[in-house]
């Protein structure tokens, strides 16, 4: 099972790979749209997980080519800006399925095989699942990198004051690790 990953957060794409290698997926993992189309044809992938953010690139302008290069490939469109706008035209483009991050496990591999998410599907999940501290530092986090690094912009896209997102950025950091966090 052959699976490309089209992401520019290179973090999560290393623990997106180690995840799904344990459950016998051959991974690679490019950053940039210019590349995943190259990677495409040079892998033959049965499986992308496409990012619909890409640097200044959107993942959704994508799908068409890849659908063309690889009609029986399974597209799963993943996002941190999540909407039902987009959802709809990550299908009508192609996609076949669409995930909001953070994204478990059990729902990825349900994603990439095709099914529903049923506890008795699945093995126990070998993480934890994220607490409310951790979802809310990985919400700051992609607010944080859509707004380029700007605590400004972000604060007030959070609808929060400045210092009270530097004190949370500042109380938080140390205690978000990469074994729990998808982001």
């Amino acid at each position: 099972m052959k699976l490309l990953i089209v992401e520019d957060d290179s973090a999560f794409a290393n623990v997106l790979k180690r995840r799904l290698e344990k459950h016998q997926f051959s991974c690679w993992h490019v950053e940039h749209a210019n590349e995943a189309l190259i990677a495409c044809r040079r892998y033959l992938p049965d499986y992308i997980l496409l990012d619909m953010k890409l640097h200044d690139d959107s993942g959704l302008s994508l799908i068409k080519p890849m659908r063309q290069l690889l009609p029986d490939a399974r597209i799963i469109l993943l996002t941190g800006y999540a909407s039902i706008a987009s959802a709809v035209d990550a299908i009508k483009l192609g996609a076949d399925d669409y995930l909001s991050k953070p994204v478990d496990s059990q729902t990825l591999l349900a994603a990439l095989n095709n099914t529903k998410v049923a506890q008795q599907d699945f093995e126990p999940l070998e993480e934890k699942p994220l607490s409310a501290e951790q979802v809310e530092w990985q919400h700051i986090q992609q607010v944080l990198k859509y707004n380029n690094g700007n605590i400004s912009a972000t604060a007030r896209q959070l609808a929060m004051h400045r210092r009270t997102l530097q004190r949370k950025l500042q109380k938080m950091a140390p205690l978000v690790n990469e074994s729990s966090v998808l982001t």
